[in-house]
């Protein structure tokens, strides 16, 4: 629901991917934004509306998202699709922040806009380890982006998770993601996504910072 700017960019990145989208919205206006490749079911109308929404084919659906510009709207019309219809995958987008972890608490899936683009900004300007790219609802397990120090370049990836009691989940090299296998060996300009304790946190920088231990 809602062809906007993220609607139409959503539903076309679907469809590249070899799924079957339908798009509601209340301005048929909107639809020009998928543009004349766009092969899925357009619906004019509201996607809090059970009428609507069966027009578009949600008894088949696997999924619902609910990215209109109205927090309202998208929250209705998530708890429309849920509970009514017994979608699973439902997300809602919303732009207030307190809401979104009251309903994120209902088992609504929600993307904050504000909050996100905030914390993706933080992320860059902060030093490294002072905010994670990711923490899981129950604040225990991190993920961080960390360029290789010059002092690790040549080192086994198995030495620096030994070292630092963190796991390399991939390594970004040259533009592209890798995994990383015993025998991997960390290079310049290598960037490590890291998952690690929260508690753990302070031990794996101090480790980046440290020349590493020989055996």
């Amino acid at each position: 629901m809602g062809c906007g700017r993220v609607g139409s960019t959503l539903a076309r990145s679907l469809e590249d991917r070899n799924h079957t989208v339908s798009v509601i919205d209340s301005n048929p206006d909107a639809f020009r934004r998928l543009g004349p490749s766009f092969n899925g079911t357009k619906v004019t109308g509201y996607g809090f509306d059970q009428a609507v929404l069966t027009e578009a084919g949600i008894s088949r659906a696997d999924a619902f998202a609910a990215v209109s510009s109205g927090d309202n709207s998208n929250i209705i019309a998530a708890r429309v699709a849920r509970e009514s219809f017994g979608i699973d995958q439902v997300v809602a987008r919303i732009y207030d922040p307190g809401r979104a972890e009251v309903y994120q608490r209902l088992g609504i899936t929600t993307v904050a806009t504000v909050k996100w683009t905030a914390d993706q900004v933080l992320r860059r300007i902060l030093p490294a380890g002072a905010e994670p790219d990711f923490r899981d609802p129950s604040g225990t397990i991190r993920v961080d982006q960390v360029p290789v120090p010059e002092h690790w370049v040549g080192q086994r990836t198995i030495h620096f998770q030994e070292q630092s009691g963190s796991r390399i989940a991939w390594i970004d090299r040259l533009g592209e993601g890798m995994l990383s296998s015993r025998e991997t060996v960390l290079q310049e300009n290598d960037v490590l996504h890291l998952v690690m304790r929260e508690e753990n946190a302070t031990r794996v920088y101090d480790v980046l910072k440290k020349d590493p231990e020989t055996d």
